[in-house]
């Protein structure tokens, strides 16, 4: 029995190694108008952190205000529970050539939330926190056209970016969307990942960015994480899945800077799909991301460099979300320069809002 029992066991860790490996085939969302009603017992609730406050506002580490634990109030002071949601703002801030500018500090900004300002209680001058990234690249024929180049860029931009505390997700789209390698921060199981890349014919983009921000969603969102979305495609979408209005708002609710690499193999091409393309251009500066063009495979190399520079040189702004209740709103941020001068010299890139109810 025992003998039985240990051959069991054993033939299951070796098929959820198998399992683990293999690629997963990611299914698109509900199309418009065809959603099932949501259940209340599956809604998970925003990150929240828990402050307490006394009656007169101030806050404490947990205890009342006479030195009490918290929620038993004695000596006639009531403890009243708050929570809150801080929100972190990716920001880079560029020149008039779109060169990076570094060394301001946190009194040169302000941000405001719907119209309001608000108390900046996080800054960063060079953003060092983790990193989830889900690199997704088209496998149609129209894209994968010099396949070992763009392999090779790749793996390059993983080896650059990746650092012990970062994770990064491996997914193809064609027909479908597959995710080849899951979270990972090893370069060789994304190397390999990148190898076992299969072609299609169509490609279903927008569900690739809505799988990709669903994933991204389900990180942890402990230390500031960033969340990103690097794309390599053409911008076309040919598939009757997700469609664009979807996408941006997965993408908004996972708080994801989507990045798009668009392949151009010819400028002047009649049946180069534009539309596509200003739809990833909206995207990346709805989400604070960015786009690049690339028309030689050659090109590939230096635009993963710009993103993994991009991703270096942001400011991180936190600000703790003012408590409205129950809310599933799209709150507008702003973020702008205190200064009169420099307003009018740098130009500054984030995320437009986000979902109050997003996870």
């Amino acid at each position: 029995m025992r003998l039985l029992v240990g051959a069991l066991v054993g033939l299951l860790m070796v098929q959820g190694d198998l399992l683990s490996q293999a690629p997963v085939v990611r299914q698109p969302p509900p199309a418009v108008g065809a959603q099932a009603p949501e259940d209340p017992d599956d809604v998970q609730s925003p990150p929240v952190a828990d402050a307490q406050t006394n009656g007169s506002g101030g806050k404490t580490n947990g205890t009342s205000a006479n030195g009490g634990s918290a929620g038993t109030p004695t000596g006639g002071f009531p403890t009243i529970k708050v929570e809150t949601r801080l929100v972190n703002v990716a920001l880079n801030v560029v020149d008039a050539k779109g060169s990076p500018v570094g060394g301001l500090g946190r009194e040169d900004f302000e941000i405001l939330e719907d119209g309001k300002l608000q108390k900046i209680a996080v800054f960063e001058k060079e953003a060092t926190t983790p990193l989830s990234i889900v690199l997704a690249i088209d496998a149609s024929e129209t894209v994968l056209s010099s396949e070992r180049l763009e392999k090779e860029a790749a793996k390059h931009f993983v080896r650059a970016l990746l650092r012990e505390q970062d994770e990064l997700d491996l997914m193809e789209f064609s027909d479908v969307v597959r995710e080849i390698v899951p979270f990972t921060n090893q370069p060789k199981r994304i190397e390999s990942g990148l190898n076992a890349i299969q072609h299609g014919d169509a490609t279903a983009l927008y569900d690739a960015i809505y799988l990709a921000s669903d994933r991204l969603a389900g990180t942890s969102a402990a230390n500031g994480r960033r969340r990103v979305i690097v794309l390599i495609t053409d911008g076309g979408d040919t598939v009757k899945g997700a469609r664009y209005t979807q996408a941006l708002e997965e993408a908004q609710r996972a708080g994801a800077m989507v990045y798009s690499i668009i392949i151009v193999p010819i400028y002047a091409d009649a049946g180069r799909n534009t539309g596509g393309e200003h739809a990833l251009i909206q995207m990346a500066e709805d989400t604070g991301g960015k786009y690049y063009y690339v028309v030689d495979p050659k090109d590939l190399e230096p635009a993963f460099a710009h993103v993994s520079d991009d991703l270096r040189t942001q400011y991180l702004l936190g600000y703790y979300a003012p408590k409205r209740g129950p809310d599933s709103s799209f709150r507008q941020i702003k973020v702008r320069l205190t200064d009169a001068e420099l307003k009018g010299k740098y130009d500054l890139r984030y995320r437009s809002g986000y979902y109050a109810d997003a996870r």
